[in-house]
């Protein structure tokens, strides 16, 4: 019985969660103090050391909670029910995505809602990128090297195309994909300003 209320619980934390871990907080309060699972003051703890863990803070608390109520695997099926949602949704929408594909390949209309949205995409990187563009981040000239150099490499495949077979173009291709891995670009700045501002 305590699986199940656990598994109904996060499944619906992560059906009704949106706007991400902090704005699911209280969802996961009021679910954690219904069921008896802790108090407050350990729902206020878990919520700490979720903060300071890798990855999604809902997610560390469905873990934790699941754990401190019914052990490891409580703290699986907590997990598990709390991404569930997100995954049938992503799936659902993605099954959706290559039916219309499929269906509407070269309808002109699909096509021009497809270029809009690329622009969309492109209109919400930017505006995340121009809300960490402050004084405070960006100290001296050379930070914003960095940063160039960074946007730089990250859009640097949109450009390079294999225009044809031959290997120089092949190359150029395979080696603008590869510099621009974001995990790559991640380390690489970090020891730039590491080694820059120590």
């Amino acid at each position: 019985m305590l699986y199940f209320q656990l598994f109904i619980s996060f499944f619906k934390i992560g059906l009704f969660g949106f706007g991400g871990g902090l704005a699911i907080l209280s969802l996961i309060q009021m679910e954690v103090e219904s069921h008896g699972w802790m108090t407050q003051q350990e729902f206020v703890d878990i919520v700490a050391v979720s903060q300071v863990t890798p990855g999604p803070i809902g997610i560390n608390c469905a873990t934790y909670v699941g754990y401190t109520t019914a052990g490891i695997w409580g703290s699986v099926l907590a997990t598990f029910a709390i991404v569930l949602p997100s995954l049938i949704i992503m799936l659902s929408i993605c099954k959706a995505y290559f039916w219309l594909k499929n269906r509407f390949q070269g309808n002109p209309y699909y096509e021009q809602t497809l270029r809009m949205l690329r622009f969309t995409v492109i209109g919400l990187v930017a505006s995340a990128a121009l809300l960490l563009i402050k004084p405070t981040n960006f100290i001296d000239p050379i930070s914003w090297i960095i940063f160039a150099v960074v946007a730089f490499f990250t859009i640097l495949p949109n450009f390079v195309k294999k225009k044809g077979e031959s290997r120089l173009s092949t190359f150029t291709f395979q080696l603008s994909t590869y510099l621009s891995h974001p995990i790559l670009l991640i380390v690489l700045a970090g020891l730039a300003g590491y080694i820059i501002y120590r």
